[in-house]
């Protein structure tokens, strides 16, 4: 049944393909664009493709109506294709083979609009899918990359602290190597004046032994 349904849709893509010259007939009136059509993102074309497409075929099997409905005219109109006629007298020629099998133009139609509403679901399905498919594999890493840039801007700010503290302590540093170098200065001094002052006690102090021994016999 799926490569039937296929087969009434997938020839009038190959149809567009044909290199044939077309035919003159009779100016149609402009088809509007339906309203569950959408544009690809960033106005890109997308490419049909038989993944998706079995997807959808499934779901028009799956949802196969019983009786002649929407999907048996299709059929005959694919059948008449075959025969050389132009497009209105062939949905005429389809749709009195129809009404053989009980079918009205009102039944058609809303049949066909059951199918665009099968597919319409299965749209809704897929953006769901979709929409899980940016939260897993797209948000999930776009969160990440904000962690990250946030983590990057507090070892910045944490860089610039460590940068003005080792500044504070370069400058206690030099505060500290001035405190030594005066205090060194001080006890050295200090130190000098206590043995110059040490030398000069003494000094008397061994004259006067050295003077006791000498005049004191």
């Amino acid at each position: 049944m799926l490569k039937k349904l296929k087969s009434l849709f997938i020839v009038e893509v190959e149809d567009k393909k044909s290199k044939k010259p077309p035919q003159k007939k009779e100016k149609e009136k402009p088809v509007p664009n339906p309203p569950s059509v959408q544009e690809s993102v960033s106005g890109k074309p997308g490419q049909v493709t038989d993944k998706f497409l079995d997807v959808l075929f499934d779901a028009m099997e799956k949802n196969n109506l019983d009786g002649f409905d929407y999907l048996e005219f299709k059929q005959s109109l694919l059948s008449l294709k075959k025969v050389n006629m132009d497009e209105p007298t062939r949905f005429r020629s389809a749709y009195a083979m129809a009404q053989t099998m009980g079918a009205s133009v009102q039944h058609l139609i809303k049949t066909a609009q059951h199918y665009i509403d099968v597919l319409a679901k299965e749209e809704k399905k897929f953006e769901s899918a979709l929409a899980n498919q940016k939260a897993n594999r797209i948000g999930s890493k776009q969160k990440e990359i904000t962690q990250l840039e946030q983590l990057m801007k507090d070892k910045q700010t944490r860089i610039k602290q460590l940068q003005k503290e080792m500044t504070e302590h370069e400058k206690q540093i030099d505060t500290l190597k001035r405190v030594i170098g005066d205090a060194a200065s001080k006890i050295e001094t200090t130190k000098n004046n206590f043995i110059a002052s040490y030398n000069t006690l003494v000094g008397q102090i061994y004259k006067d032994i050295e003077n006791m021994k000498q005049f004191l016999k």
